[in-house]
């Protein structure tokens, strides 16, 4: 089984709770964690831009990534939204059977 950590940005800690719920409901994420709000810069239109954000840590396997990005893409307010992510290398064994117990991919 292959674990991942997905993260999104989102413009509003409103935003970022309505898809973190959202996909808990949904049983395609296991926990997140929503940290912010973070000061952004980035490229965007030909152009530096910056924004605050809120960014959301999401916990699920690897084969429901299509899923929670088809998901966040519905519920996201950004043309472009953030939706990257990184492949949990390790973890307790009792964390890893929690995040597996509480997805059923829905």
């Amino acid at each position: 089984m292959e674990y991942i950590l997905i993260m999104v940005t989102a413009s509003s800690k409103e935003e970022a709770e309505k898809i973190a719920t959202t996909l808990l409901e949904r049983k395609l994420i296991a926990c997140a964690n929503i940290l912010g709000p973070v000061s952004s810069r980035f490229w965007w239109q030909g152009k530096i831009d910056s924004a605050e954000e809120y960014i959301i840590f999401m916990k699920t396997k690897r084969e429901l990534f299509d899923q929670v990005a088809d998901n966040v893409k519905q519920l996201h307010s950004y043309e472009v939204p953030e939706i990257i992510a990184l492949p949990i290398v390790e973890g307790a064994k009792p964390y890893l059977e929690w995040i597996n117990s509480s997805l059923t991919g829905k």
